[in-house]
């Protein structure tokens, strides 16, 4: 199994050389040369499997250069004794056909512990065999959620330092909280003046950096991304929609005509990850994508033209406030025949006029595979409080999002069959705003708020929520998006 760049073909490397480098170095995304397909076979096996097992099966067939034994070795490190009650992706049934994939039981409460608590084995495994001895300088941009569970799976971890960059004024007072104490002695945590696309922009940009990539090598360091521009990072998204299958299938759910998955998303990456299951031969119908306020997604697939020349709205689902979406790239390039030609014109008037629009053809096949609608904060809290009223069920800011947008489209189309609807996170990472969606006002201490919504809700903080209680703040860094680079350079110390 190779990896091929979506911005030149041409480009071809190992797994072990993609995920170590992150990103390509003239700018493309890397992606598998050929998808891997699982069988009827395949899924009665995968059915008997715990989910280290299904994750070791799955990811084995993207990691060509790995052994058997290194593959079981970055499962097993990640996914067991990580997850409350070792079930790292449960399936939760909210009614009827509706079912709740939980993401967020994992050290930092969202989903991107999925991902993060196997990148650092997957990296550090595959840097053994590509960087020659380099130190890697893993720099992230993060609305929220990546950025905490980057930190806690790369914290310490010899031969590695991790950088994150967030938006000041652009993450939820718990999710600051989370990577303001992060521990670890080869961490570092940025705030930005500005948002996250400024965050994200700013490390695509060091990234390419031939001179700033060039003073890394004389100090024998090689940059890498923990963000999902990595290969690493999306790859173990796609176990857990393989895993959802599975689980309704062994729990006797009538799939003989697929279901659909309902996905929040900003950076396009979580439900990607469910449009390459579907590729592998997942049965998934209809790909729900579900926006909030920043709508650049859902418009885009409603109307085939991408447009960031828009208003910025910071929205109580923070972790969706994006209007750059790096992972669209690679489902361009997919839907598009990979043709690397047009992903580059695409990309350069993206940066270069803040907007593109798509082939016709292109534009068809959106519409055969998506579905995007969108919900404002006000929908946000009324979906809260709905869900929890009428089933009992207490969801944050993100996952109602997804609900929302599912009933939009059920009642829109009447597509009944069942669904799976990412949950990103814990409600206690958004206390404030999930106890608003009661009418009740929260306290200026958020350890209050958390104990709060306990009370009223009658549901228990995550054990990691109630821990942060007290401890040090060791990061109170500000730059701008300018500045980054120094910032950078300024800690790994070099001049």
């Amino acid at each position: 199994m190779n990896y091929i760049s979506t911005r030149d073909t041409a480009v071809k490397v190992s797994a072990a050389s993609a995920i170590a480098s992150g990103i390509s170095k003239e700018g493309g995304l890397y992606v598998p040369e050929n998808l891997p397909k699982l069988e009827k076979d395949d899924f009665a096996a995968l059915c008997k499997m715990s989910y280290p097992e299904r994750a070791s099966f799955i990811l084995g067939k993207f990691l060509g250069d790995f052994t058997k034994d290194e593959v079981d070795y970055c499962t097993k490190g990640a996914y067991v004794g990580t997850f409350d009650d070792d079930k790292p992706a449960p399936l939760y049934n909210l009614y009827d056909d509706v079912q709740i994939l939980e993401l967020w039981h994992g050290p930092t409460c969202a989903f991107k512990d999925l991902a993060l608590q196997i990148l650092p084995f997957l990296l550090t495994t595959s840097a053994g065999k590509v960087s020659g001895g380099k130190k890697t300088v893993i720099l992230v941009a993060t609305s929220g959620d990546t950025g905490k569970a980057a930190l806690e799976g790369f914290k310490d971890v010899p031969g590695t330092e991790i950088m994150v960059f967030y938006p000041s004024e652009g993450v939820s007072p718990m999710q600051k909280l989370q990577m303001d104490t992060q521990e670890g002695k080869n961490v570092s945590v940025y705030a930005i003046k500005g948002n996250f696309d400024d965050a994200q922009s700013g490390v695509k940009r060091i990234f390419t950096d031939p001179e700033i990539g060039e003073k890394l090598n004389q100090n024998n360091m090689l940059f890498s991304s923990a963000n999902s521009i990595n290969w690493g990072r999306l790859a173990p998204q796609i176990v857990y929609y393989v895993s959802s299958y599975c689980d309704m299938l062994s729990a006797g759910k009538d799939l003989k005509d697929g279901f659909n998955v309902a996905v929040p998303t900003g950076n396009f990456g979580n439900i990607l990850a469910a449009y390459y299951a579907k590729q592998m031969g997942v049965p998934v119908n209809k790909l729900i994508c579900a926006s909030n306020k920043n709508k650049v997604l859902s418009d885009f697939l409603n109307t085939g033209v991408y447009d960031r020349n828009r208003d910025f709205y910071t929205t109580i689902s923070p972790s969706m406030d994006i209007l750059i979406s790096s992972n669209l790239e690679r489902m361009l390039f997919e839907i598009s025949g990979r043709n690397a030609a047009k992903t580059v014109e695409w990309q350069t008037a993206l940066k270069q006029n803040g907007k593109y629009t798509v082939d016709a053809d292109v534009k068809a096949k959106l519409d055969e595979l998506f579905y995007g609608g969108y919900c404002d904060d006000e929908k946000t809290k009324a979906t809260i409080k709905m869900v929890y009223d009428k089933y009992g069920y207490l969801c944050d800011t993100h996952t109602a999002v997804a609900i929302s947008v599912y009933e939009d489209y059920k009642a829109k189309t009447g597509d009944a069959l069942p669904v799976v609807i990412a949950s990103t996170a814990s409600p206690y990472k958004f206390s404030a705003s999930v106890l608003s969606a009661f009418g009740k006002a929260p306290s200026n201490d958020e350890f209050e708020t958390v104990n709060q919504l306990s009370e009223l809700t009658g549901t228990v903080p995550p054990t990691p929520i109630k821990a942060l209680r007290g401890k040090e703040v060791r990061f109170n860094n500000l730059c701008t998006p300018e500045t980054m680079d120094d910032a950078v350079l300024k800690y790994l110390n070099i001049k």
